[in-house]
C-alpha cells in the first residue's frame, strides 16, 4: 500500500468523507493498510472464471467448510467426541468475524470484541468455555465461576454527549423527566419480556434462538419492524430512539427501521447470564477479541487444516459427497477435489448458494457492511474529565459506533506506553450493495476519515498527534440483517432442517450473526455427523 495522507477533521460529529478541504486541520502521514478478507475469492467465484483440472483428489470422514466460529466449534466439538477423521478448508480468512491481528506485542480484534455471559440455556457456549478454561467450575450451574482475567472490569462504557462524556451508552444527564420517564418505561417492558413465555411453552427470547417461541406473537413481532413496535408501544423519546437505533446497528448492521420487531426486542430480552464473581449481565473480553476463543476452539480441535475455498459441492450417487476446491496463488487458481462422507457448509449462505448444489433459496436474507479500523497509538490522547476512559467509548449523534481499548484488561499502576483503539462503523446509512461498491471505490483517506468519525469528535486535533499507525479492514458481507419475516423464511427453515450428507451451520440460519447462534450450528452440525 502506498503511502497516503491522513485527514484530520475539525468538527466530527456530523461530517462526511466528502467534507471540504476546509474541514480537514491539517496533514500528516501515515502508512494506513486497507485489507478486504475474502473479496478476492468471493469476486472469482461470483464471476465464475474459468479454472484448471484438479491437481489431486484427497478423501476424509468429515469435511468442514470454512474457519469462522461455527467450523471451528464443529471441529471442537468431533474431536471431542473422540471422532479425528476430519479436515477444514479454511476458507478467505481463518476465523472470519472473530479474526484478530497484532501491532508488536499489542493485540487487536478486526471483528467482534467480547461475549455476553451465557446463560443456561446456552449451554453449548458454557461447554466451550469450560474447555478452554474460562469458565473454572460450576459451568451448569446458573451462576459459574469465570477467569477474572477476562470478565470486564470498570469503566465499562461512556457515551460522549453534547459535548461531555457520561457513564453508560444511553443519554441521561440534563434530559427532561418525560425522557427519562420513558426510558424507565422501556426496561420495564423489557424485563417483563425477558422472562415471558410463549403459548408453545418455549421462552419468548432465548439463545440459541432456535429454541425460542415460535408461537402466533413471535410471528406478529417478526412480521413487523422495530420502528413499527416502537412506535405502537408509544415510545418518542429522541435520546431512547438514538439507543435502540445504535444497538440494532450495532448488533445487526442496520437500523430500526430495517430489522424485525422480534430481533430487536431479542437484543435486550435474549440474554441475562449471571457468575459467582460478576455482576449479572456482565460481559467477557479479550484484547484480539474473539480470536482468543477462535484459536483456543482450534488449539483443542487440532484440525488438519487446507488453505483453498469450495467451488462446488457436489452429492454423489453413492449418498457421499466431492468437493471441488480452489486456491488463489498470486492470483492464478489451482484446483484439487475432497471426497467425504459428509460435508459440513459452514460458508455464509449468499456463498453457499454458489457452491451447493440444490441449496434451498433464501430469498430474504441481505448482508451488512461493515469498517473495522485499528488506530496504534503511540501516546494516549487527553480525555475530557467528566468521564475517565472506558473500554467502550460511544459519540452520540455519529455513523460510528465507537471504538473500545485494546489494553483495557491490563490493571497496571500506569497506562501501557501504547495502546490500540479499535473503531467500528456500520455502513447503515444506504443501501447494503451501494455501501459495498463505495468501499470498493473509496480512496484509503475516505475510508480513514470514516473510520476516525468517533475519534475526531472525541480528541480533536490532538489525536492525529498520538497515531503512529493505521490498519483498515473492510467486512463487504459481516452479517446477515434480521429483516422483517426473516424467521419466517422457508428457504432458511429448510437448510436448518438438513440432515443429509450436507450440512449446514452458519450464523446465517439464525439470520443475524453473534457468537452464540454460530457455534451452536456448528455444534449441532457436529452431533448430527456424528450419528453416522
Amino acid at each position: 500500500m502506498l503511502r497516503r495522507s491522513f485527514l484530520l477533521w475539525a468538527a466530527a460529529s456530523g461530517a462526511t468523507a466528502a467534507a471540504s478541504v476546509a474541514g480537514y486541520l491539517r496533514w500528516q502521514e501515515v502508512t494506513p493498510t486497507v485489507s478486504a478478507p475474502g473479496r478476492e475469492e468471493g469476486h472469482f467465484l461470483r464471476d465464475r472464471k474459468p479454472l484448471p483440472p484438479p491437481s489431486q483428489t484427497m478423501s476424509t470422514d468429515v469435511l468442514i467448510l470454512g474457519s469462522g466460529i461455527a467450523a471451528l466449534t464443529a471441529a471442537w466439538k468431533l474431536r471431542k467426541e473422540g471422532h479425528g477423521d476430519f479436515l477444514m478448508l479454511d476458507g478467505p480468512e481463518p476465523y472470519g468475524n472473530a479474526a484478530g491481528g497484532r501491532f508488536g506485542d499489542y493485540a487487536f480484534p478486526t471483528g467482534a470484541h467480547y461475549l455476553p455471559l451465557p446463560t443456561q440455556e446456552c449451554f453449548h457456549v458454557r461447554e466451550i468455555l469450560a474447555d478452554l478454561g474460562v469458565i473454572q467450575r460450576g459451568a451448569d450451574a446458573r451462576k459459574p465461576y469465570y477467569d477474572e482475567r477476562f470478565i470486564l472490569h470498570g469503566p465499562e462504557e461512556r457515551l460522549l454527549f453534547e459535548g461531555k462524556w457520561q457513564d453508560g451508552v444511553l443519554p441521561h444527564e440534563g434530559l427532561p423527566h418525560a425522557e427519562l420517564a420513558e426510558h424507565k418505561r422501556f426496561f420495564a417492558q423489557v424485563e417483563g419480556l425477558r422472562s415471558a413465555v410463549g403459548a408453545d411453552g418455549k421462552r419468548r427470547f432465548t439463545f440459541p434462538s432456535e429454541h425460542s417461541s415460535n408461537d402466533a406473537e413471535a410471528a406478529r413481532l417478526d412480521g413487523m419492524s422495530f420502528a413499527a413496535w416502537i412506535a405502537q408501544n408509544g415510545y418518542r423519546s429522541p435520546s431512547l430512539l438514538w439507543y435502540l437505533g445504535y444497538c440494532c446497528r450495532d448488533d445487526y448492521g442496520a437500523g430500526i427501521e430495517a430489522v424485525s420487531a422480534w430481533a430487536g426486542l431479542h437484543y435486550f430480552c435474549g440474554r441475562g447470564g449471571e457468575a459467582e464473581n460478576a455482576e449479572q449481565g456482565a460481559w467477557l473480553t479479550w484484547p484480539e477479541g474473539l480470536q482468543a476463543l477462535a484459536s483456543g476452539m482450534e488449539r483443542l480441535a487440532r484440525p488438519k487444516r487446507l488453505a483453498g475455498s469450495a467451488v462446488k459441492v457436489h452429492t454423489l450417487a453413492n449418498g457421499g459427497v466431492e468437493v471441488l476446491c480452489f486456491a488463489l496463488e498470486r492470483g492464478v487458481p489451482r484446483t484439487f477435489t475432497i471426497r467425504a462422507r459428509r460435508v459440513i457448509s459452514a460458508m455464509p449462505l449468499h456463498v453457499a448458494a454458489r457452491v451447493v448444489e440444490n441449496i434451498p433459496d433464501v430469498h430474504r436474507q441481505i448482508h451488512a457492511p461493515w469498517l473495522v479500523a485499528n488506530f496504534l497509538i503511540k501516546r494516549f490522547p487527553q480525555e475530557l474529565p467528566e468521564a475517565p476512559l472506558s473500554w467502550d467509548n460511544v459519540v452520540h449523534g455519529t455513523k460510528g459506533l465507537g471504538y473500545v481499548v485494546s489494553t483495557h484488561q491490563d490493571i497496571r499502576v500506569a497506562p501501557p506506553e501504547k495502546t490500540v483503539f479499535t473503531s467500528y462503523v456500520a455502513l447503515a446509512d444506504r443501501d447494503p450493495r451501494e455501501a459495498r461498491k463505495w468501499m470498493m471505490a473509496a480512496s484509503g483517506d475516505e475510508l480513514l476519515a470514516l473510520a476516525s468519525i468517533d475519534l475526531k469528535a472525541a480528541y480533536g486535533a490532538q489525536f492525529e498527534r498520538c497515531v503512529e499507525r493505521v490498519d483498515i479492514t473492510l467486512r463487504g458481507h459481516a452479517m446477515a440483517v434480521p429483516v422483517p419475516g426473516f424467521r419466517s423464511e422457508v428457504g432458511l427453515k429448510a437448510l436448518r432442517e438438513m440432515d443429509g450428507p450436507v450440512l449446514f451451520a452458519h450464523s446465517d440460519l439464525s439470520g443475524f450473526s453473534v457468537f452464540e447462534e454460530a457455534s451452536w450450528w456448528g455444534y449441532r452440525a457436529a452431533q448430527r455427523a456424528l450419528r453416522g
